[in-house]
């Protein structure tokens, strides 16, 4: 078994996040006793849980000697704005492909908000943080061949540049979540938090993956629930299971139960990044609770998922959730309209 202390890491935060027992929000739900592991308070430009794999990605870049970041994602994307902060900490280039979200009908959405205005949410923090470039693709674009592309463009330059695919979801970004596992088995000790079920978004996988695989390696029993926020249960699962997979393959450990991964496609709404009432029901239930803003994207229908799972009676009062909070909540701001 290969330890998380023999793997290059940069660090990016001081000490652990904390869990926090939402005790108001319990009430209000009338079901299990929920806790929340605040991933939104990482560091870097606004925090979120892309900065716990950046710190093995950046470090494996620097090892590389790379000297310019290249990443892809959504048109608001976390992992873009956390890319480029790391890249402004230690002094390296960083270019960002994002792509246009698509609407109910196949078109960008007006109103709704699904394409928001360059100058708002993560869009303002890309040019106040100084990308190198941003260039905006079409909905459904090769967003890694075109980083190929620049790379080699930026090779031909003299440049050495580091590709990061969307999310940082690769066996060395969910590290960062198999550290986060670990952290997170401590909190629950000292806590006294009795078997609980963790519940997380997934979207590109790597924090799912990574808390399964961190799990597994402390030979904990605690379940992890994802709440799609993209895909589908059945389109989803494989993804997670393959990044579970190749991450505990990584680290040289035993492979991991297929029965691990859960990934729950009931919550997604119409798509990636498109509002439902169900996510505006739930940020809003949130902050009037327990004042804890949620992103629209990721926490927002996570949480979505999460309440309606208590009402259903998946957990009852004897239960408790840890509700991960990845952050995101920059993208909050560019979607107000949602909210009107």
């Amino acid at each position: 078994m290969v330890t998380l202390n023999e793997i290059p890491r940069r660090r990016y935060t001081e000490g652990p996040t904390p869990l926090q027992p939402l005790q108001r929000l319990s009430a209000e739900l009338g079901g299990p006793q929920i806790w929340i592991k605040r991933d939104d308070r990482l560091g870097l430009t606004q925090g979120g849980n892309k900065t716990r794999k950046l710190e093995f990605l950046i470090a494996d870049a620097l090892n590389q000697d790379a000297d310019t970041l290249i990443t892809v994602g959504g048109v608001q994307s976390n992992h873009c704005r956390l890319t480029l902060s790391a890249a402004r900490v230690e002094g390296l280039g960083c270019h960002l492909i994002v792509e246009e979200d698509l609407g109910p009908k196949g078109t960008a959405l007006g109103p709704a908000g699904a394409n928001p205005p360059e100058n708002t949410g993560n869009f303002l923090l890309f040019d106040l943080l100084g990308a190198d470039s941003v260039t905006m693709l079409g909905h459904g674009a090769d967003l890694l061949g075109e980083a190929e592309k620049l790379a080699e463009k930026l090779r031909a330059e003299g440049r050495k540049p580091y590709v990061i695919p969307v999310g940082g979801s690769n066996p060395v970004g969910a590290l960062g979540y198999v550290d986060c596992a670990l952290e997170m088995l401590d909190q629950i000790a000292e806590t006294g938090v009795e078997s609980p079920t963790i519940v997380a978004p997934s979207g590109s996988t790597g924090m799912q993956a990574g808390l399964i695989v961190g799990l597994h390696s402390a030979g904990s029993e605690i379940p992890v629930i994802g709440i799609n926020v993209s895909r589908t249960q059945a389109e989803q699962e494989p993804k997670i299971v393959d990044l579970v997979d190749s991450t505990a393959r990584f680290l040289d450990l035993p492979s991991v139960p297929r029965e691990a991964t859960v990934g729950l496609g009931d919550y997604f709404g119409i798509g990636y990044a498109l509002p439902s009432l169900e996510m505006v029901e739930a940020v809003r239930l949130f902050a009037r609770t327990e004042g804890i803003l949620l992103d629209p994207v990721y926490t927002g229908k996570a949480a979505a998922g999460l309440i309606d799972l208590i009402r259903i009676g998946r957990f009852s009062s004897e239960d408790a959730v840890v509700f991960v909070h990845s952050g995101g909540v920059p993208g909050l701001y560019a979607r107000t309209q949602a909210f009107a």
